[in-house]
């Protein structure tokens, strides 16, 4: 047995020490520099942090502060309406050479930093301190278009795209209307106050919402820009999506189809029906079963008097006799189409012609 017992080498045995000792000291120094990168990295933090402690702005926001210190000389933190607060916002990072200065948007205003009296290029209607009720300064904002402007000449393109020609620039809506650059918080952009913007103009939406069946609008989970576009649309009523149908189904899917039993009113146009912003109908209907159905289906049905007749009695022209007393026919009055017609979105049952199944 001895024999079959391999005797390695001491020189082997040596080679292998050597080789495991170079690798823990090739591990050892990959370690050490990782940690000298660290302290480098750590130290750099540090100096920079100690410039921004001291308030030493350095390079382009350097520049962009000195360009407007012309204006916020005066208009400082005891303007009647707040200024430097467009600092805490994205369009005051002036780190970033693309952030609009002051007379970006008010315009070179030159008159104005002659004689402060005289107005500013482009004013978007903010209220001055009573040294400045001059006749020279004008008793309104500037134009529409003016305003707007300034904005457009940054922000154009993608979902503003067809802002012209839209029903807001047609109103002659500007973005300061809804958007208030200066504000840390924007209300309009953020789910939980976004419709009291809205709501200022369009009022009766607002009394919709508050109706018995609505979408929830109140509680934030749905918004008015889940469905509109402010800034221009393809389609009506400033929507989205180019039709309604194509708007609603975003979210309700399951109606989209295409089904092999089709309800026409269904396919062409969902407010056919229903009233988006609310109703005291629930869901969401213009009206209620039977009146709704009837005003595409007034036929008879299993009789030859008419709906409106039957349903309105003798107060809509319906004449009975001594042994056919006027009354409301059965089939119409107390009953909902839906009782049998259960599938209103179309059926894909080779049984749901009539929309039963």
């Amino acid at each position: 047995m001895l024999a079959n017992i391999r005797v390695v080498p001491h020189l082997q045995i040596q080679m292998k020490i050597i080789s495991i000792l170079a690798k823990a000291v090739e591990k050892k120094m990959k370690r050490l520099h990782q940690l000298v990168t660290l302290c480098a990295f750590i130290l750099g933090c540090g100096a920079g942090a100690s410039a921004l402690a001291a308030g030493e702005p350095t390079g382009v926001a350097k520049a962009a502060l000195e360009k407007d210190a012309v204006c916020t000389a005066c208009h400082n933190e005891s303007w009647p309406t707040p200024v430097l607060s467009i600092y805490q916002t994205k369009m005051g990072v002036r780190g970033d050479p693309r952030t609009p200065g002051c007379r970006d948007c008010h315009g070179p205003s030159e008159n104005h930093l002659k004689t402060p009296v005289n107005p500013v290029d482009i004013y978007f209607g903010a209220i001055k301190p009573a040294a400045l009720q001059s006749e020279t300064w004008p008793k309104t904002p500037s134009s529409a278009e003016a305003r707007n402007g300034a904005c457009l000449a940054c922000h154009k393109g993608t979902a503003r795209t067809r802002w012209d020609g839209s029903q807001h620039q047609i109103n002659e809506v500007t973005c300061t209307n809804c958007h208030n650059v200066h504000a840390p918080q924007q209300t309009v952009l953020n789910r939980k106050t976004q419709t009291q913007v809205c709501f200022t103009c369009h009022k009766d939406q607002r009394a919709d919402s508050m109706k018995i069946s609505h979408h929830p609008i109140a509680e934030a989970k749905v918004v008015c820009s889940d469905c509109h576009n402010p800034h221009g649309s393809a389609g009506p009523t400033l929507l989205k999506k180019n039709t309604v149908n194509e708007t609603c189904y975003t979210c309700h899917a399951e109606k989209r189809g295409p089904m092999l039993w089709e309800h026409q009113p269904v396919a062409e146009n969902c407010t056919n029906c229903h009233t988006p912003h609310g109703s005291n109908i629930s869901p969401l209907l213009t009206s209620r079963a039977p009146f709704l159905c009837q005003q595409c289906h007034d036929g008879p049905h299993n009789s030859k008097t008419p709906y409106a007749g039957s349903v309105g009695g003798i107060q809509n022209g319906l004449r009975g006799t001594a042994t056919a007393p006027a009354n409301p026919g059965s089939n119409q009055m107390g009953r909902a189409c839906q009782n049998c017609h259960i599938m209103v979105h179309g059926s894909n049952s080779p049984a749901g012609a009539l929309l039963q199944r």
